[in-house]
């Protein structure tokens, strides 16, 4: 069997070090070089020849820990790994999937053709914004599953009038699939946007009176939807509203608007590290999960088992 080693990009050292330790091993040693105009050059050093070598890096933000992540991934294939896997826990770009209007780019497409180009011989990522784009690429895709680590906490809640909810039409799929794990209902909130991060209405279709309310999303950045949503669901009488989001981007005014929120809590996963302290915030970390399929890919083992 090939040696494994698991090195850190500089976006998710911590979640690196933790799959590291499930895994039973420690991370690599890698170095990145900076020069004055911010231009980086990541650096092994030690020896990686004929090692299957997983690189961690989610890409938020998305553009320069995109690039951070392919010139590792170059450096691995000339110092002659045997295997390249990323290791892109969220995937930035990825709500670009596809041409909603004319004349803009498939951002996602993009994404895959840049990892593809520089020899990635695998991706392992979780909850992509849509499934489909394991189809971007022409290498394995080992999509994982958040509900994995995140429906064992709301089974240890007890709630007794549980319903789930869609923050929007688009993730209905994704909240049909969590809510199935608990042969629960499910409401969706159907939502007008005039532009991106801007809302211009919100409306409830299904019946929340009395009940306890989880949301489930694939990621929250400006927390707009998610805290409109909830205070929707309490106006239409929910006894309590929680969300279940497995990226938390959390940018401009997230923090301010989820602490003065109706949630209850919003729980997230330690794919993307909080930039700040939330007492509303509940973090899962995701490193036994990603330590697990490592461990099968080394192995050849099924992934799917992991959370089917």
């Amino acid at each position: 069997m090939k040696q494994v080693k698991i090195f850190a990009g500089s976006a998710s050292r911590a979640l690196a070090e933790n799959i590291a330790t499930a895994y039973g091993t420690t991370l690599g040693d890698l170095s990145l070089q900076r020069f004055a105009d911010n231009e980086m050059g990541p650096s092994f050093n030690e020896s990686i020849r004929g090692c299957e070598v997983f690189l961690v890096q989610s890409t938020f933000p998305p553009a320069e820990h995109l690039m951070e992540l392919m010139l590792m991934v170059d450096a691995a294939k000339r110092a002659s790994a045997h295997k390249v896997v990323i290791v892109m826990p969220y995937m930035g770009y990825a709500r670009q999937d596809r041409k909603d209007k004319p004349r803009v780019s498939i951002g996602a497409k993009v994404v895959a053709n840049i990892i593809q180009s520089v020899g990635t011989d695998r991706l392992m990522t979780c909850d992509l914004h849509a499934g489909q784009i394991q189809g971007f690429f022409d290498i394995p895709v080992d999509h994982l599953d958040g509900a994995t680590v995140l429906a064992p906490y709301i089974k240890s809640l007890n709630l007794e009038n549980l319903i789930f909810a869609s923050p929007d039409v688009g993730g209905v799929v994704r909240t049909r699939a969590f809510a199935k794990k608990f042969g629960a209902e499910i409401v969706v909130c159907d939502k007008m946007r005039l532009r991106a991060n801007e809302i211009a209405s919100m409306q409830v279709i299904g019946d929340v009176k009395g009940m306890d309310v989880v949301f489930v999303d694939d990621m929250v950045d400006t927390a707009g939807t998610i805290c409109k949503a909830a205070e929707l669901v309490m106006e239409r009488g929910a006894r309590s509203v929680r969300a279940v989001v497995t990226h938390p981007l959390l940018s401009g005014p997230a923090h301010d608007r989820i602490r003065a929120s109706a949630l209850t809590e919003l729980i997230t996963t330690d794919t993307i590290p909080l930039q700040q302290e939330n007492e509303k915030i509940r973090v899962i970390s995701l490193a036994p999960l990603f330590a697990a399929a490592i461990r099968n890919v080394v192995t050849h083992e099924s992934i799917s088992s992991l959370f089917v």
